[in-house]
């Protein structure tokens, strides 16, 4: 079993999640172990949501679920970069196909992503 170097991050590790076909980028999360191995296990992306304290399954809610086509580890084993099928075409909770859908230009916020979803009508509860 591949062993991670939890305890440099304090249980949590940086795992950013990207489209397996393109390469964009679409989302910065954290796992701790339990997540990382559920990942493997599973073959679905688990994170641990910081502000929740709790393990999720990316998608649960939303039915955007990240389903695993390879993992990468960097070189200290303290980041993941995690290749996804973005099932559902979105991975922010926004609604937006990627979490980086803003750019920064003239020091302000411009959006540039398109939104695939409206937040209000799939997070009901």
């Amino acid at each position: 079993m591949v062993k991670l170097n939890f305890a440099k991050g304090d249980g949590l590790l940086p795992a950013i999640a990207q489209d397996y076909k393109t390469g964009e980028v679409l989302m910065l999360a954290y796992m701790n172990e339990e997540a990382w191995q559920k990942t493997l296990e599973t073959g679905r992306v688990h994170y641990f949501s910081r502000t929740r304290q709790e393990l999720w399954l990316k998608g649960k809610s939303s039915g955007h679920v990240q389903v695993v086509k390879e993992i990468y580890v960097d070189c200290d084993e303290d980041t993941i970069l995690v290749k996804v099928d973005q099932l559902g075409g979105a991975a922010c909770h926004t609604g937006y196909r990627s979490c980086f859908y803003r750019k920064v230009e003239d020091k302000e916020l411009k959006i540039t992503g398109d939104k695939i979803f409206d937040p209000m009508e799939v997070y009901k509860s």
